[in-house]
């Protein structure tokens, strides 16, 4: 992908600090932030809320694009987001600078697709993980993980080692763990949905 490609984000250098100012230019729709660059120096910084909100919707955690820092241009990802716990807006955010040619860890979430088989014969599905930790460059790095059950039976499972990866993507891990399974009930699950019905028919 060539540079003029990523999507830009423009923000400003922050001079002032604190948590006064910091509500000051909460108070105009401004985010203050940081920026950690890929060189480990970092620089304080604002942005406009409706740039940031557009840009995040656009992009999310897992894809790069080009923070502007008052015509500097740096490859870039979203990193630390804090929000506000009533509105749900942004109040403070931190970008992470990336170096395109060496690769990161991301987390990066699995999108279920398909019904699994098993569950048409009386299996319940299980989903054990709804992210993944991947490694790859910047600019390899997908926005989400398609994991297929719909071949899954009774008794089986997708662990980490079977997901459809590209070749410049590797999922990190230590012990290959399960994401997704299909098992019989228990029994006491199925005595739970027993006595759910009994009631509903008593009523």
């Amino acid at each position: 992908m060539a540079d003029k490609e990523l999507k830009t984000l423009s923000v400003q250098k922050r001079e002032a600090f604190g948590k006064g100012n910091n509500r000051r230019l909460r108070a105009k729709d401004i985010i203050p932030g940081v920026f950690y660059a890929a060189d480990g120096s970092n620089t304080a910084v604002q942005a406009d809320l409706k740039g940031l909100e557009k840009m995040f919707g656009e992009v999310g955690r897992t894809t790069v694009f080009n923070l502007d820092i008052s015509g500097e241009k740096h490859p870039a990802l979203f990193w630390a987001i804090d929000r506000d716990p009533c509105k749900g807006t942004f109040t403070h955010i931190d970008f992470y600078g990336v170096d395109l040619d060496r690769p990161i860890k991301v987390v990066v979430p699995l999108v279920f697709e398909g019904t699994a088989k098993g569950t048409k014969i009386g299996g319940v599905m299980e989903t054990f993980r709804e992210k993944v930790t991947l490694l790859a460059k910047p600019l390899d790095m997908p926005a989400s993980v398609a994991v297929d059950v719909s071949g899954l039976d009774l008794n089986t499972s997708i662990q980490v080692a079977d997901l459809k990866l590209p070749e410049s993507v590797k999922a990190v891990y230590d012990l290959n763990y399960t994401i997704v399974s299909v098992m019989l009930p228990s029994a006491d699950d199925s005595d739970a949905a027993e006595g759910a019905a009994s009631a509903d028919a008593a009523k």
